[in-house]
């Protein structure tokens, strides 16, 4: 067996660890805490709707909150802390407002937090990214957050842009004997220069495949081709959200399970697992399946053996250790009928909406919402504290 076989603690001590951690943030030191989201990207939106769902469960007995939006042209301003705000209505989603007042997070530590327009500091101590695609979730941010010396939820610079690039993360898990499908990465000078190329290499996956932006989420830009004349355009969609592309072999009769994993002080530890089905007319899990038309079932525990459930928890695990994460991850893997589980991809930034896996997986694991935020932010103190050690 490949390395990545390593042991994994049971779900029921899971939430034991995890109320522990988050016991520990209990400290009588009210932390104040940037829940930052929105940005400018094609995932602002459900950004919105996640940081609606954490500033509705954070304890404000606990923390100062202090809502950060990113508006789609970039500019960040303290945002309404309501979370009605950040609803989806009639299947639209939420927008960070544009009245707020501009502020930046400064990078220099001896600042330490947000300065307005008007010169004023606001001391932050740690900082939860609740932001999907480009600019948040690909080590931007977090780059900015480290050079800043604050506590951060999640991984840092090199695990974000790793988790962000389907490329880099197949690559990544090769190196460490982590099972994938097969897929072929399509580079923008691959596209221009080599595409008799690399057009042989996809014919050679057969059909049906999967065309995907390669450092995009929410399922945005991804088309399932059935017909080999369909790929050209399928990549040419793709191109339109990423240069960087990946066209991925179909998992024939595979079952999608996801389950989270959060990081602690004696190593990380993996939630109960979801299966996801597809309902209707959705080919497969789109952006519209998972968040405006609820035409996918979540089945919390997935009813699977317990073997397979080990053997899923164990290579998240160890996928999330492999790629340096740190903080939290949601892992989506492949069970195959003859109990192989394939690698399909790590988010180290998961959702948070009501639809979102990451906190129901926690939730099925005996950890609430609440106590989860805790768990996250108590790691983010840890690790804030450390600033000498590098992950990994």
């Amino acid at each position: 067996m490949g390395p990545f076989w390593l042991a994994c603690r049971t779900v029921g001590s899971v939430s034991v660890d995890v109320n522990a951690q988050a016991a520990a943030n209990r400290d009588g030191v009210k932390h104040r805490i940037a829940i930052v989201f929105g940005g400018r990207n094609s995932e602002h939106g459900i950004s919105c709707v996640s940081a609606g769902n954490v500033l509705a469960a954070i304890d404000r007995t606990a923390y100062e909150v202090v809502a950060v939006g990113i508006g789609r042209d970039g500019g960040w301003r303290l945002a309404p802390d309501d979370p009605q705000r950040y609803t989806i209505v009639d299947g639209v989603t939420p927008e960070v407002p544009t009245e707020g007042e501009q502020v930046m997070l400064a990078p220099d530590p001896t600042v330490g937090g947000l300065v307005t327009a008007a010169g004023t500091v606001i001391p932050i101590d740690v900082v939860f990214p609740v932001l999907h695609g480009a600019g948040g979730e690909d080590g931007a941010i977090q780059g900015v957050c480290e050079l800043a010396g604050l506590g951060l939820v999640g991984s840092g610079v090199a695990a974000s842009a790793v988790c962000m690039d389907k490329l880099r993360t197949k690559a990544a898990a090769a190196a460490a004997g982590i099972p994938t499908g097969d897929f072929v990465g399509i580079t923008d000078y691959d596209w221009n220069h080599r595409r008799e190329e690399v057009l042989e290499r996809v014919e050679a996956l057969g059909v049906p495949i999967f065309v995907k932006p390669a450092r995009a989420g929410s399922s945005v830009g991804i088309s399932k081709v059935v017909d080999a004349a369909d790929a050209i355009a399928a990549i040419e969609h793709a191109r339109s959200f990423d240069r960087r592309v990946i066209v991925e072999a179909a998992i024939v009769g595979a079952r999608e399970i996801e389950c989270g994993v959060l990081g602690t002080p004696s190593g990380p530890i993996v939630s109960e697992c979801a299966e996801i089905e597809v309902l209707g007319d959705h080919e497969f899990y789109d952006f519209q399946a998972k968040y405006i038309d609820g035409s996918a079932r979540t089945t919390v525990p997935a009813r699977i053996s317990d073997r397979d459930r080990e053997t899923i928890r164990q290579l998240a695990r160890s996928t999330f250790l492999a790629l340096g994460c740190e903080g939290m991850a949601r892992v989506d893997v492949f069970l195959l009928p003859d109990g192989t589980v394939l690698l399909n991809e790590p988010n180290s930034i998961p959702g948070f909406t009501s639809s979102s896996m990451y906190p129901v997986v926690w939730q099925a694991a005996g950890v609430d919402y609440p106590a989860l935020i805790d768990a996250l932010v108590a790691d983010a103190v840890r690790r804030a504290a450390r600033p000498e050690v590098s992950p990994g």
